[in-house]
């Protein structure tokens, strides 16, 4: 077994070189999988994915995760970019309900017998939308067609919006059996709160977090972006220390990609009232700075954890996975992703379900898995997913180990590869050593960038893809 002679110490500080950072920035995917979804294709089935379960049942009994997305937003907030339906009209969730019901029902029973859940997450939109009694009897019916591990060894998280739930719905979530929780702050400045349409007191979201607390969950995560209308340096530091204060276990700070053209709400948002890509930049850093200095760990891309947060101790020991809610401590279970554009990653595929409601609820009526699109994984896929993965979750890579697992002389195999990555050690990013290659403290913030490099379809696609920028 190969053996590093590099450690890629997640508390070791970031070397932030702004300068290389504004010369190397460019757009390029976030690899919550490889390949990424827009290589997706129409010409995969449902049966292709029955294909894939029945691979995966010959392999024999090991975990699964589980996720669920509830679509349903009160209102709308600008800078959104995600699959969401803003309404006030209750009746449209009982309706839903039904069919992703119906759909997990299908799925259960396709995973019968190897159906243990260790992890399940539910997503939107705003999954708190629904009622208690809806939450309650979706549950129910999960554990119907799904057995859910014991509350000690499952991860059972839900995304909460602050603004939509009270000390009490909190309790209730722990009392249903969720024992993560994830709250969307973004920032706590009023200005900046208004721009976007999203108003949410600060005291209102301290509740909810002290809530949390009180009533037993593992594990609280704050959603923060950096990069909206109105904000600056001394509004970014005045969040960043009543985040620090509120001491949650995990914190997510996403750069705000303006996209208008893709997304229809970002189109209200004054432009003028953006924060430059210099500004942006500084803000950034600042965050590292602070957070980092506050003695939280820098998982990589726009993650941070306490270090006895289970996502740093994956880290620390090599079982860090990147899947497509981030980075995950289940390297090895296969997600069955159920709801209105939800991707599942069942053996060797990824699928993704209809993204409208017509369609989807028209699939399911006829009795038919509702997936829109999807990918089979060649071996070149899975050779090159590996070692994204590696990079990204863990910023090194060691090439024996690529040789151990699949049938291919690293070296013969990537020599184009190699030979554009040796720019990136002439920047400082990577370095050679050995078996191993390894990410400096430079080239973490640049980890998508040189992931990049070993994206075959980036260099057989003419056409730009339209993607965030890498930073």
């Amino acid at each position: 077994m190969a053996v590093s002679t590099f450690s890629a110490n997640p508390a070791q500080p970031i070397d932030f070189d702004a300068a290389l950072i504004r010369r190397l920035k460019q757009s390029g995917p976030r690899y919550t999988s490889y390949p990424t979804a827009d290589r997706f294709s129409a010409d995969f089935k449902p049966w292709d994915y029955l294909h894939a379960v029945a691979s995966v049942r010959v392999q024999g009994i090991r975990p699964l995760s589980l996720y669920i997305h509830i679509p349903f937003c009160d209102t709308v907030c600008y800078y959104c970019a995600c699959n969401k339906i803003a309404t006030k009209d209750r009746s449209k969730a009982a309706t839903y309900l039904a069919y992703l019901k119906r759909e997990i029902e299908m799925q259960g029973k396709l995973f019968s017998g190897i159906n243990q859940v260790e992890q399940l997450h539910f997503g939107g939109g705003t999954p708190t939308y629904l009622s208690d009694e809806q939450m309650d009897e979706l549950l129910a019916h999960i554990r119907r067609w799904f057995k859910l591990a014991p509350d000690d060894i499952g991860e059972y998280s839900i995304e909460v919006d602050p603004r939509t739930v009270t000390p009490q719905r909190i309790q209730n979530l722990r009392r249903q059996g969720f024992n993560r929780v994830s709250l969307g702050v973004q920032d706590f400045d009023p200005d900046v709160q208004k721009a976007v349409n999203r108003i949410q007191p600060e005291q209102e979201t301290l509740a909810i977090i002290q809530a949390a607390r009180d009533a037993g969950f593992r594990s609280i995560s704050i959603d923060l972006i950096y990069g909206l209308p109105r904000q600056n340096l001394l509004s970014m530091s005045q969040t960043l220390s009543k985040v620090i204060a509120a001491s949650p276990d995990r914190i997510a700070i996403y750069n705000y990609a303006h996209l208008p053209h893709v997304f229809k709400p970002q189109r209200r948002i004054n432009e003028s009232e953006l924060p430059g890509a210099d500004a942006k930049l500084d803000m950034l850093h600042l965050c590292i700075t602070r957070l980092t200095g506050a003695g939280y760990v820098y998982i990589g891309m726009d993650h941070f954890a306490k270090p006895g947060d289970s996502l740093a101790v994956a880290q620390q020991q090599g079982r860090l996975h990147r899947n497509f809610q981030g980075y995950s401590t289940h390297a090895d279970a296969d997600m069955i992703a159920c709801g209105v554009s939800a991707i599942s990653a069942v053996g060797t595929t990824y699928s993704q379900n209809e993204k409208t409601l017509d369609a989807y609820y028209e699939r399911i009526a006829q009795g038919e898995l509702p997936m829109a699109k999807g990918i089979t994984l060649t071996m070149d896929d899975l050779i090159r997913r590996s070692v994204i993965q590696s990079l990204m979750c863990h910023f090194e890579l060691s090439r024996s180990a690529i040789e151990l697992s699949y049938p291919v002389s690293f070296n013969e195999y990537f020599a184009e590869e190699l030979g554009r990555l040796q720019q990136f050690e002439a920047d400082g990013l990577v370095r050679f050593d050995g078996d191993w290659i390894c990410v400096t403290e430079k080239g973490r913030l640049l980890i998508r960038n040189i992931s990049m490099v070993f994206d075959r379809y980036l260099s057989h696609r003419p056409e730009p893809a339209r993607y965030s920028t890498t930073i």
